[in-house]
């Protein structure tokens, strides 16, 4: 039988975020996999009560004892994020470069994981050798430091797999993309590239950061007001620039909210961010004019408890906003947030403050690659055969048709959880079908998509509640009224709706002999019943309900 190798996407394919990928390398029966990104989602307003959604790890679970380790391309949530969640089903080796190595680490540590003696920091454009796979950490260009390709050599043919990239002419922090040695990638034979698809849709480049510094000093030099920069604070190109803006404006800067901190310490205990000024601390900041202070904060995306919202609400203890102040949106609007930031924009335009985003200014760029920064790469590589991922459906749709115009001769169409034959075969296809699945982060607890929790939240969001309390005598007998608690449902103190509710229950308990402790569970499902569709009647809603008998 011969050796195989495998490509298993088990999140990040047919949707942006939560990229995991799995490769393996042997004979069907004595494989060796490794992970490549571990990353999280994050939850919209439809599952309430869960901020975070990774994918299932079941099925490299069931293979840890064969697995060699989880290489990290770069830092972003959607790559490193679910990592403290799944690593500790798996306890193996962890490599990553310095910058990813140390926001890891914090991730560990608040978990209280000591997880020094498994991690592998790899240096910049370095090697690790995890027989049968020899990996190559190419540097490119992403909006985030230190994002890496991986050349991923086995006995098979050589696969490249792009992590997050684009071709940046002037990254501004950290190395330029490293073309000559992509070329050389390419010369010597490349079997598959598994390839970013984000910005597919784009046409032209995707545009250089320092383009947008060029743009933000303008944006800056012409107000003469409190500023308040709101951006992803993994972006640390777009860090220095608000610093830089800050400097040549004659302003002091302040960092806002705990990532911007964390990622500003991060990238000084690097060695970047070492020509900017020292941020001033926001309790300080109160204190100097509102014309000579920018202030760097945390929610670009309007998170519930981003420092942007919580200054919004006037809920943040040091950093207020007022009419005349200027409010710069420098980064992406994420699709699906669309309706709650323009909420937001409105609110800070109603309250007399002006706003500024890449709809009306220059101040934001994507960290992905446009359809000619993708020509390039296809130019520099010349794959046999292409992967499309993280992407939704229709933009690694639109990869294939884009591969196919590129004239590469495979190209493959994957969604999560299926199994690529990259080797033996005339071609790669999909043959096999692993399970795949989400799980989601509820309070500290992973739990299914189908977990009971969820499902009971979804329909107490949906429905509301309805505790009754039926006190029974020693007689068998209903002593007094029952009593009834209703939450989210919208009666209020509606008369009516209480006599009549009164009524059903009165109605049902006749039926029963109360005073029959073996006719309790009956007596229950019957009021249950009664209520809710009382309540269906009256107020359109079926509440889950909640029924007790006190027997005195």
């Amino acid at each position: 039988m011969k050796n195989q190798l495998i490509f298993c996407p088990l999140g990040g394919s047919g949707e942006i975020g939560m990229n995991m990928n799995l490769f393996a390398y042997g004979k069907p029966d004595n494989q060796k996999w490794i992970i490549v990104d571990i990353g999280v989602t994050f939850a919209d307003e439809s599952i309430p009560g869960v901020d975070l959604i990774y994918p299932d790890p079941g099925f490299i679970v069931d293979k840890k004892d064969d697995l060699l380790g989880i290489v990290l391309t770069h830092a972003h949530e959607d790559h490193i994020g679910a990592i403290t969640h799944i690593w500790p089903k798996l306890k193996c080796k962890i490599y990553a470069t310095p910058f990813t190595s140390i926001l890891i680490t914090e991730k560990f540590k608040e978990k209280k994981i000591d997880i020094s003696a498994h991690l592998q920091i790899v240096q910049l454009n370095g090697k690790i050798n995890l027989e049968p796979f020899k990996i190559e950490f190419i540097t490119l260009t992403h909006s985030i430091l230190e994002p890496n390709g991986l050349k991923i050599d086995t006995p098979a043919g050589s696969i490249l797999h792009t992590g997050d990239w684009k071709c940046d002419p002037n990254p501004l922090i950290g190395d330029k993309i490293d073309e000559n040695r992509l070329k050389k990638i390419g010369n010597e034979g490349v079997l598959a590239m598994i390839c970013d698809s984000t910005n597919v849709f784009s046409a032209g480049r995707a545009g250089s950061e320092s383009d947008v510094r060029k743009n933000l000093l303008k944006v800056v030099d012409r107000l003469k007001k409190k500023i308040i920069v709101t951006s992803f604070a993994s972006n640390v190109a777009r860090m220095e620039t608000i610093f830089y803006c800050a400097e040549k404006s004659n302003r002091k800067i302040s960092l806002v909210g705990r990532s911007m901190h964390r990622i500003y310490k991060a990238a000084k205990q690097c060695g970047y961010l070492n020509n900017v000024m020292d941020p001033i601390d926001s309790r300080d900041a109160k204190n100097i004019s509102k014309e000579k202070i920018i202030y760097l904060c945390t929610g670009s995306q309007g998170e519930p408890m981003g420092a942007m919202m919580r200054i919004i609400n006037k809920t943040h203890p040091d950093v207020f906003i007022e009419s005349g102040d200027a409010v710069i949106f420098s980064s992406k609007i994420i699709p699906g947030n669309e309706k709650k930031l323009y909420n937001l924009h409105n609110k800070l335009v109603k309250e007399g403050i002006e706003v500024i985003s890449e709809e009306d200014e220059f101040v934001h760029v994507s960290g992905h690659p446009n359809r000619e920064d993708l020509r390039d790469m296809y130019k520099w590589i010349k794959p046999r055969s292409v992967i499309p991922v993280h992407g939704e459906h229709r933009h690694m749709l639109e990869h294939i048709s884009f591969a196919k115009e590129m004239q590469v001769p495979y190209p493959v169409k994957v969604q999560n959880g299926d199994i690529v034959k990259l080797y033996p075969g005339e071609k790669p296809e999909v043959y096999d079908k692993a399970p795949s699945g989400r799980l989601y982060v509820d309070g500290n607890i992973s739990v299914d998509e189908d977990a009971k929790s969820i499902k009971e939240r979804k329909n107490l969001s949906n429905n509301g509640f309805m505790d009754v309390t039926i006190i029974i005598n020693s007689k068998g007998n209903i002593c007094k009224k029952p009593i009834l608690n209703f939450k989210g449902l919208p009666v209020n103190e509606n008369d009516e709706f209480i006599f009549g509710l009164e009524e059903q229950i009165e109605n049902t308990t006749k039926i029963f002999s109360l005073g029959n402790k073996k006719q309790e569970v009956n007596i229950i499902d019957a009021i249950k019943t009664a209520c809710r569709k009382y309540s269906k009647e009256k107020t359109g809603k079926r509440p889950i309900m909640n029924i007790n008998l006190v027997r005195l």
